[in-house]
């Protein structure tokens, strides 16, 4: 039997299923909907990517990369990730080891100063493996506000 062969590559319009059953894998919210539509528009965006880990055919893994302009450091970029999230049943495979190594390439060529990503409080089993990638949980402590929290218009 020949081993599966896995993919790092650029997510299409096809894949909006396979990405949306992994997302309801990482959160439970109703409103979850990737788009076909918007998958191909990102195709197209010089600083947003949607990656997926394609094994052997099936989309077994997912991150968004978005490069971030920034003025700190010249014309340096940063780099945030967020929806990281392997399959339940090709976890511990190596999958979300490949997707972060292709995404730091990407950062490296890009001349990014870091790459952010931030992670569900509760999620204490990523953060031990987000640790092991070589991310520092101690270093910066993050923030987020949700839409249903913003303030409304004068």
């Amino acid at each position: 039997m020949t081993p599966p062969t896995l993919v790092i590559r650029r997510a299409l319009a096809a894949d909006a299923p396979a990405i949306e059953r992994l997302y309801r894998q990482l959160v439970s919210h109703p409103q979850v909907s990737v788009r076909p539509d918007r998958l191909a528009a990102l195709a197209n965006d010089a600083g947003s990517v949607v990656l997926v880990a394609d094994r052997s055919g099936e989309v077994c893994g997912t991150l968004l990369l978005c490069l971030c302009a920034d003025v700190m450091f010249a014309d340096q970029p940063f780099a945030v990730i967020e929806n990281i999230v392997v399959d339940e049943a090709c976890r511990g495979l190596g999958i979300g080891g490949h997707l972060l190594a292709h995404a730091e390439a990407r950062c490296r060529d890009a001349g990014c100063s870091k790459i952010m990503l931030t992670s569900a409080a509760s999620r204490t089993r990523a953060h031990r493996w987000f640790d092991r990638q070589g991310f520092d949980g101690e270093a910066k402590r993050g923030f987020v506000k949700y839409r249903r929290h913003f303030a409304e218009a004068a």
